[in-house]
């Protein structure tokens, strides 16, 4: 059964959907899934220069379950949530490993997965294989969200499943495929958060939100809190023969896990006294800010040697590590001048 809001959906996405995606030529289940754990949190068009690179470098799921996690990590470099990588990665190996090299084609197979959960293993194989399973991801639960005026955020519980039961109502029996890219589409292109183009919606004659006005007041935000603020010292160690820098690995857990980083220290006396103050910096998280002091500190000889846990990384060597982005920043912020990356004999 197809509903009158499937319908109206489907027929503007033939007209307006996008259909030219990277992933879905062709759109397999390896394919849209890399596609959907790159699109959480982060926008399309920041992620088609991802996904193009990293299918490249990883055209299959053997090829990235056998891929040590440093070049994973290296090839997700600068789009953030790495734990969306390191699951990739293990999800990778276990269905190498326990489903014969292949990603699963069951709902129940794929939500076991690290990383995937309801929405996602739904997307895969609505995309992928045309099965019929409702999604709700952030676009989906904006658009359902105004249509059907479903109050409160979304985070919360009895939000969600309200959601979710709508979500399921209007999901079709067939063309599963195209109303579920046209469902995010709408979300993305018309059914923004600000300024939503309510005028050339397709289902906006059926929207309780836009019926009453009060398009504005969904969904619900979340309850705002106080967003903490943390401070940390950088060391950026520099080896003086050949302008190298020292790496550490973060630990797996955590901000930035497995990544590679400066040394940190929280207190001002922990900061040798022949460091060099670099530009300050702020990294913002969703649950607190990091305000980042960066030192440079020269070293004469090499008294830390390579090893799983450091490791001294030369200016043309840093595309093969995964570094978090104000490491980037860091670096990129110095490239110019020759307190880096320039030898000073």
């Amino acid at each position: 059964m197809t509903t009158p809001f499937a319908e109206r959906l489907l027929a503007w996405f033939d007209v307006h959907g996008r259909s030219d995606l990277p992933w879905q030529h062709p759109r397999t289940r390896y394919r849209v899934w890399i596609s959907e754990i790159m699109l959480q949190q982060t926008q399309v068009t920041t992620v088609i220069g991802y996904f193009s690179k990293f299918i490249e470098q990883f055209p299959d799921l053997e090829s990235l379950a056998q891929a040590p996690l440093d070049d994973v990590l290296a090839q997700w470099s600068g789009l953030g949530y790495y734990a969306r990588a390191r699951n990739l990665h293990k999800a990778a190996q276990i269905a190498c490993e326990h489903h014969d090299g292949q990603l699963p084609d069951t709902f129940e197979d794929l939500i076991a997965l690290p990383g995937i959960g309801r929405s996602t293993a739904g997307a895969i194989l609505a995309q992928a294989d045309g099965q019929r399973h409702a999604i709700l991801d952030g676009n989906v639960k904006r658009v359902l969200a105004r249509h059907e005026a479903v109050a409160g955020w979304p985070g919360q519980t009895q939000v969600a499943k309200t959601l979710w039961a709508a979500s399921e109502r209007y999901t079709p029996e067939t063309r599963v495929a195209d109303y579920t890219q046209g469902i995010m589409d709408l979300g993305a292109t018309l059914c923004t958060r600000s300024r939503p183009s309510c005028e050339a919606c397709p289902v906006s004659d059926t929207c309780q939100a836009f019926a009453s006005a009060s398009v504005s007041e969904y969904p619900g935000k979340k309850p705002k809190k106080a967003k903490p603020q943390r401070h940390v010292h950088m060391l950026v160690h520099q080896r003086r023969s050949d302008s190298a820098v020292l790496l550490t690995r973060r630990p797996a857990e955590g901000i930035w896990g497995g990544l590679w980083s400066f040394a940190e220290v929280e207190r001002d006396t922990d900061i040798p006294t022949r460091a060099e103050r670099l530009p300050a910096l702020t990294h913002k998280f969703t649950h607190f800010d990091l305000h980042i002091q960066p030192w440079r500190i020269e070293q004469r000889a090499s008294q830390v040697a390579d090893d799983d846990a450091t490791r001294w990384v030369k200016r043309d060597e840093l595309s093969t590590v995964g570094v978090p982005r104000p490491v980037e920043k860091i670096l990129e912020s110095l490239q110019s001048t020759r307190s880096l990356w320039e030898s000073q004999e």
